[in-house]
């Protein structure tokens, strides 16, 4: 079996989506457990891309068809997975605030943090604080993600915060930022929770707001 998890996680990490899910197949019908193959072949082929990308060993293409590999296997797995199996690392929303259309990061940060094990929901792109507030009251996550990409549209990320303030939530959840004109030290000045200079920190960062 060891051997089955080792490639599952080689051909993931590949990106050759296929390969991903006759595999996992395989793995189900020579009777492997479906939260065996999730956690020690689909995560754990997910961290090493991660940590390739952080490093720059791997890039955003070689990224996308990792996360595309991932899903073929979950597509397979979530069927046959127990609640208790699925142990979800956490629930995220993330979206790009208003004024702003760009939503490849942000699309990269949700699948990194699905195959980090997250929950993940994208709320989309130009969103208004309150549309944020509304998905904290409806979704209850523990993290929200902003994402912005022009220095014109920042502030809407404070504005976000201050209406979740006004709205008696920001004390439920955990607040990370990221994108191209964002830093660190936005983040302290706004009050976020973290910031996330890439899709495989953002991971790291929503694991330690977690922990």
């Amino acid at each position: 079996m060891a051997d089955m998890v080792q490639r599952i996680a080689k051909k993931l990490y590949q990106g050759d989506i296929e390969a991903v899910g006759e595999l996992v197949q395989d793995a189900l019908d020579a009777g492997m457990a479906p939260g065996e193959v999730l956690k020690d072949a689909l995560l754990a082929g997910m961290d090493e891309v991660g940590r390739d990308f952080k490093e720059g060993v791997l890039f955003v293409p070689e990224v996308l068809f990792a996360a595309r590999a991932m899903h073929a296997g979950m597509d397979l797995l979530r069927p046959l997975l127990a609640d208790s199996e699925i142990a979800s690392s956490g629930k995220c929303v993330l979206g790009t605030v208003k004024g702003d259309l760009h939503d490849i990061g942000k699309n990269l940060v949700t699948m990194m943090l699905e195959g980090g094990g997250f929950e993940a929901i994208d709320l989309g792109i130009d969103l208004e604080p309150g549309t944020f507030v509304d998905a904290v009251r409806e979704h209850k996550p523990d993290v929200v993600g902003m994402s912005a990409l022009l220095t014109t549209t920042m502030l809407q990320m404070k504005a976000t915060i201050e209406a979740l303030e006004e709205a008696g939530l920001r004390d439920s959840v955990k607040i990370m930022i990221g994108g191209a004109p964002v830093t660190a030290a936005f983040a302290v000045q706004i009050g976020a929770d973290a910031y996330a200079p890439d899709a495989a920190t953002a991971v790291e960062m929503a694991r330690e707001l977690m922990a």
